[in-house]
């Protein structure tokens, strides 16, 4: 009878039995973890309807210092970059030769005075004379015509020392606006001419303009919202975006720019404590309504893909689906989902690039 060697036989059978067991185990140590994720879920509140535009900034108004009389410029009394009262004097040119001819304008007009006084006393003696014929009617009207003419030079003289004086004062230069001033464009011993050269530039910064162009086809929405009460518009700074700056519109140009399709507005801000800067570009947004209950996620959520827009939104069973949005406008760090989500709804707002459809995520954190 043969014996049959039974331990290598069922030391296979055990080891058959090890691997067939151990493949549930091997087929859960291959599935990939989680993706960790952020999310933040879709939020129905009132948004308001704006339209966003590049501003730039211009001064309230605007003085370039030009002398009125020629002359040599004697003193500047102001540092560049000031703030300048209006009467302040700037610049004081060179006054002695206007004094000169202040000087002898008076001296004419004494003159003349006392010579036409003197002819008028004549005159009247004359008219008394010729009533008596002791003097001829020529005579008397000679001494008449004379005196009305000396009158008339006294008049002229007073012109002339009237225009003297002026040109005198003209050789002090006052600031005509409240305002900063800029860079000394003249300095001490130059000569300039009358309305060339450009002495200072004044801007005054309190109130300030933001101006800003908006596409025609927004014109009569625009005016029929500005009837209907303020505008409110708010200038963003790029060193300060989470700061606006508020004001409201006050103006709208009367003809549209042929070459752009736009139209000017203007908004006036108070600008107290010169936050905004003539020259300075400034991103504009001028509130048109407000729009109610719009479904709203942060901007950073939406993707671009060859299909257009998408979020991933997070479902219940812990993995994620690719869900097309129409996307409307931006409101701060938010945008208005126009079409694709429902209020409540967790879209991924961080972590999309490890993302697919039907991916198993980890929500580190939930955005408020």
């Amino acid at each position: 009878m043969r014996r049959v060697r039974l331990a290598p036989v069922l030391a296979g059978l055990g080891l058959l039995s090890a691997c067939s067991g151990g493949g549930g185990a091997a087929e859960r140590a291959s599935e990939p973890p989680p993706v960790p994720v952020t999310v933040a879920p879709a939020v129905q509140k009132d948004a308001p309807v704006t339209l966003r535009a590049i501003g730039n900034v211009a001064a309230y108004s605007t003085v370039s210092l030009k002398a009125q009389v020629e002359g040599r410029v004697a003193r500047v009394y102001f540092a560049e970059g000031q703030e300048v009262k209006r009467g302040d004097l700037l610049f004081a040119l060179d006054a002695r030769p206007f004094e000169a001819a202040l000087r002898q304008a008076e001296a004419n007009l004494a003159r003349d005075r006392a010579q036409a006084e003197n002819a008028r006393v004549e005159a009247d003696r004359f008219a008394r004379l010729v009533k008596d014929g002791i003097v001829s009617r020529d005579e008397y009207d000679q001494a008449q015509a004379r005196a009305a003419s000396l009158e008339a030079t006294v008049t002229a003289d007073q012109a002339a020392v009237e225009s003297a004086r002026i040109q005198l004062q003209y050789c002090s230069i006052a600031s005509p606006i409240d305002g900063r001033i800029g860079e000394i464009l003249v300095h001490e011993g130059n000569v300039v001419k009358v309305n060339e050269t450009v002495l200072a530039v004044i801007n005054q910064l309190r109130p300030i303009y933001v101006e800003f162009a908006v596409p025609q086809q927004k014109l009569d929405e625009i005016r029929a919202r500005m009837a209907g009460g303020e505008l409110p518009v708010e200038a963003f700074r790029p060193a300060a975006e989470d700061h606006p700056v508020v004001a409201t519109l006050n103006f709208i140009n009367n003809t549209v720019d042929t070459a752009s399709g736009t139209v000017l507005l203007k908004a006036i801000f108070p600008n107290t404590n010169e936050e905004l800067w003539p020259g300075q570009f400034v991103t504009v947004t001028l509130r048109l309504a407000t729009r109610h209950d719009a479904v709203m996620i942060p901007s950073q959520a939406v993707q671009t893909g060859q299909d257009g827009k998408f979020v991933f939104v997070v479902q219940p069973d812990g993995t994620v689906a690719s869900r097309p949005v129409s996307v409307g406008q931006t409101v701060g760090q938010d945008v208005i989902i126009e079409q694709g989500l429902a209020a409540g709804e967790q879209v991924v707002t961080e972590g999309q690039l490890r993302l697919a459809p039907g991916v198993r995520v980890q929500v580190k954190e939930e955005a408020a």
